[in-house]
Order: C-alpha cells, then sequence, then structure tokens
C-alpha cells in the first residue's frame, strides 16, 4: 500500500461534515459511494498492515459506522474472520448505513448489537480477535463517550488489542481537539478527504496514532471549494531568512536583550541566552540578578551583561542598540520582575514575553496598548489559562480558539505550546509537526524563547520568526532522539544542532 503524504491545510470537523456532500457531488460522486470509498481504503491499509488478523469493528449507528459495515463485508469476502459489535440496534440504522449493513449482512455477517449499559463487558467473548476496528462515532462527535461506550473501549485498551480508527479516534472531537474519558487510542487513524485540525493538537496526537491520509480522490476539489485559515507547518511552507551578505558585520543584524533569572535562578536566562547565540544573534546582553551574573557569564564569555534592575537599563547603552528582547525565563512576580516587565512594555522594542513575564502581564494588559513594538507570548497551557482568565482544561478543550484570543487581545502573535504547538496571529493559525515527548524537560521554553529572539533579529516579521523557531527547535530535540533516544535529554542538549539546522532555512555568505 503507498501512503499519501498528509495534507498542509486543516479544517474543522464541523467543516467538513457540512462540506463533504457537497464536494462530492460536485464530482459526480453520491455519498453511499464515497462511503464504499472509505471502507475499501481503511480496509486496504489493514491488509497492508495486519494482514489475515481476525476483526472486531465496532460500528455507532452513523454514517462512520457504515464505514466500518464496509469494511467488515470486504473483510468476510477474503474469509478473514470478523465480527461487528453495534451500539444500537438494527432497526435503528437509516440512509447509507443501514444499505451498508445490509449488505454486510446478506454476505452472512454477524452483528452484536449493545444498546444497554454493561459496567464491565464480558471480555472473554471477544478473545478470538486480533485487531479492533473503531467506526463509533465520527467528525461530528462532541461532549462526552455515552457509559456503554466508554465501558466497552477500557475493556478494548485494558486488553491492549490494535486499533485502527476510521477519520477520528472515537471520543476525540475533530473540531476542537477535546478528548472525551475513555476515547479510544489508535495505533493509527485512517483520514479521509480532509485533515481535521482537532486530531494535531493537545490530548489529541496520543489517540491518533500514525496518520494515515486517503483523499478518496477528492482532497483536491475539497481544497479548491472549502477555505481554511489553518495548516500543518511543514518543510513546504515553512518561512525562510534573507542570506547575508559578505560585508555584514555583527551591528547589521543587532543586538538582543535578555531579561530574566531572579537572584538563585541563573539557569533560564543563561539557557535562552545562548540559544539566541546559537540561533544567530550576533550579540547577546543579559539583565540578571546581580547574584546570578558569574554564573550567566561562566564557560560563556560570548556573552555580555546589561546590569541587574530597571536603572541599569536606563543607564545601559544596551538598551539604545537593542533590536529585540526576550522577558520572563526564571524572572519571578516579586516587585523587580514587575518593574522589568512594565519599563519593556512602555518601550517600543520588539518583544518575547516568556515564562512568569506572562503571569505578570495578565494583571496588566493596558500596557500592551500604545507602543510600535511586536509582541510575542508563548505560554503552556496553565500560562494560557491565567491569560484568558479561565481553567486549564477550558485551553485544553479548544486550544485553537484559545491561541486566537489570546493573540487578540493582547494583540500578539501568540505560540501556544504543548504536543502540536499552535502559532497564531489571531486570524491564521499554523499547527506545529515536529518535536517530541523527550523534550519535555526543564529548560526547553526558555530555549524556545531565545530563539524566538534571535530569529526576530533576522526577519522583520514576528509571526514568521516564531514558526522557524518553534519547527526548528523540535527538530532539533527530533534528530537528538533518533540518535539517543528518549530518556535524558537536556535543554542544553540542543545547541549542538542548531547551527546545522540553521542552514536549511538560512542561505549561505553570498560571495
Amino acid at each position: 500500500m503507498v501512503m499519501q503524504s498528509l495534507p498542509q491545510l486543516a479544517y474543522a470537523g464541523t467543516t467538513v461534515l457540512a462540506k463533504e456532500a457537497e464536494v462530492a457531488q460536485s464530482k459526480g460522486i453520491v455519498l453511499y459511494e464515497l462511503m464504499k470509498r472509505a471502507g475499501q481504503a481503511v480496509f486496504n491499509y489493514i491488509d497492508s498492515v495486519y494482514p489475515n488478523h481476525s476483526l472486531l469493528v465496532l460500528c455507532g449507528k452513523g454514517n462512520n459506522g457504515g464505514d466500518g459495515f464496509v469494511v467488515a463485508r470486504l473483510a468476510l469476502q477474503q474469509s478473514i474472520t470478523v465480527k461487528v459489535v453495534l451500539f444500537a440496534r438494527i432497526a435503528q440504522l437509516k440512509g447509507d448505513a443501514r444499505q451498508a449493513c445490509d449488505e454486510y449482512l446478506a454476505i452472512g455477517g454477524e452483528i452484536e448489537e449493545v444498546d444497554q449499559d454493561v459496567l464491565v463487558p464480558d471480555d472473554s467473548k471477544y478473545e478470538a480477535y486480533q485487531l479492533v476496528v473503531d467506526a463509533v462515532f465520527g467528525i461530528g462527535f462532541k461532549g462526552q463517550l455515552p457509559s456503554l461506550v466508554a465501558n466497552f473501549f477500557a475493556m478494548i485498551q485494558a486488553r491492549q488489542l490494535p486499533v485502527v480508527s476510521i477519520d477520528v479516534p472515537s471520543g476525540v472531537n475533530a473540531t476542537t481537539g477535546e478528548v472525551s474519558s475513555h476515547a479510544i487510542i489508535a495505533k493509527a487513524t485512517v483520514i479521509f478527504m480532509a485533515m481535521k485540525q482537532g486530531l494535531l493538537t493537545g490530548e489529541a496526537c496520543h489517540h491518533v496514532g500514525e496518520l494515515v491520509f486517503e483523499s478518496l480522490s477528492l482532497a483536491h476539489r475539497f481544497c479548491q471549494l472549502v477555505k481554511t485559515t489553518t495548516q500543518r507547518q511543514t518543510t513546504e511552507n515553512l518561512p525562510t531568512l534573507l542570506p547575508r551578505v559578505i560585508h555584514q558585520h555583527k551591528g547589521h543584524i543587532g543586538l538582543l536583550l535578555t531579561i530574566g533569572g531572579q537572584s538563585g535562578m541563573p539557569g533560564a536566562i543563561r539557557l535562552a541566552s545562548e540559544a539566541a547565540l546559537r540561533c544567530g544573534a550576533p550579540l547577546v546582553s543579559v539583565l540578571s540578578a546581580e547574584q546570578n551574573h558569574s554564573m550567566i557569564m561562566n564557560n560563556r564569555y560570548e556573552l555580555m551583561l546589561a546590569g541587574s534592575d530597571v536603572a541599569d537599563l536606563q543607564a545601559n547603552i544596551a538598551l539604545k542598540k537593542a533590536k529585540a528582547a526576550v522577558i520572563g525565563p526564571g524572572l519571578g512576580q516579586s516587585e523587580w520582575a514587575q518593574s522589568l516587565l512594565d519599563f519593556m512594555l512602555c518601550s517600543d522594542l520588539d518583544l518575547v514575553i516568556d515564562a512568569d513575564a506572562l503571569s505578570l502581564l495578565a494583571s496588566n494588559q493596558t500596557l500592551m496598548q500604545g507602543h510600535t513594538g511586536a509582541r510575542v507570548l508563548t505560554p503552556h497551557p496553565k500560562e494560557a489559562a491565567i491569560l484568558l482568565g479561565c481553567s486549564i482544561a477550558a485551553i485544553e478543550n479548544n486550544r485553537f480558539d484559545a491561541v486566537k484570543k489570546i493573540a487578540n487581545t493582547y494583540q500578539c502573535v501568540c505560540l501556544l505550546k504543548g504536543p502540536g504547538t499552535l502559532v497564531s496571529d489571531g486570524k491564521q493559525v499554523f499547527i506545529n509537526t515536529t518535536g517530541n515527548h523527550a523534550m519535555a524537560t526543564g529548560g526547553m521554553g526558555d530555549v524556545l524563547a531565545g530563539m524566538i529572539g534571535a530569529l526576530i533579529l533576522q526577519t522583520d516579521n514576528l509571526l514568521d520568526a516564531t514558526r522557524l523557531a518553534v519547527y526548528l527547535h523540535g527538530k532539533a530535540g527530533d534528530n537528538i532522539a533518533a540518535e539517543q533516544g528518549y530518556v535524558g535529554l537536556l535543554a542544553s542538549d540542543l545547541f549542538s544542532v542548531f547551527p546545522t539546522l540553521l542552514q536549511s532555512v538560512y542561505e549561505p555568505v553570498s560571495s
């Protein structure tokens, strides 16, 4: 089986649901033919990856269940052992789903109807089956799974059976990415026609497994007829940096000011500052608590010191020379920290606001207004919740809404961290495709903040700088983890690969 590459454009599940019939009809395809194509694509994948595995096909009463019946019929026609569990009564099926069911029954298919809640399903009834096909809920799902389905899924997961989901893992919202309790955890999800944005970020990434895209010969037509402002970020649409010229010197690119590191906390601002150097910032000047200065400068003689408080900033030439600044790593939330943030927010420098500075900013939004300097905010979900005055769950239940709301509320570029990190200017949303769980270690966010600062110096577009930084940050983690594994990765380990990675986006010096 030849897997098709994943498309860049991504859509809300509700949009696909509303437009799929129109797109199919524009190509002269009736919906039942579309259902048969979908089922055939899933069966082809299963036949390629899990040949001759006995199948337990879980179906709902909607069109997603109809796709499952097609898979079951195709398997039975190939003499593969198959059984359908239907979370409804056959009599409740309508339209195309009923037709698919009838065709499966007509060749001797077996269906177990489950429409009453069973707290602990009898797993001994399913011992003969090697692979589960999840066709219970499709792209219209929202909210929480019914208890009878949740209990059955819990049994499936306890048995550790591999699962192939059709279009979306049941229990995952294909629009928002919200994940229901006991949502199925798939080994693979076969997606049809268009990428669904909710599968690409946050906790949903844990549930989708391998993403397999099947266009059903309609993907190109769908993109022609249906517009979106959301896309996956890949090497094909990654921003690039202008080439450096042979007569360029360090002053052409400029100085980055980094601010953070309360007393006894030198590590975060040192990581951010060194990351900036490694990503092309030729000059980096650090403001931190005086007690940290020796630790920050230790064995990194290329860094400069900008002092330890607002008075030093006002007197220091670094502020006059700086073209951008990063504030927040290790900053703390003391009066000293607040005074520094207030001062920088009143400046006209382009500013990356990270870590503790985000919490301080949440109570001081008015200072973001009236200044020409542009801002990048880099929250993780807890910090995003503070910025919007809501719960962490509210952020994670709709990361797309959250990242746009922060960007619009604070008039900034927002980077919302997590699996499938999102970057938005309030209109467009980019879903990052690099990074891995090995990077869930202290200091990774500080490194990312420094990278963004360095790339702001090298481009006039803060959205491009942020997109480029998060992609390269994740790619560095991917490359290192591929060599040394996913345990024990340090934030500072990324430094060694940054110069090489930058070559793909930053042209060499011209002759």
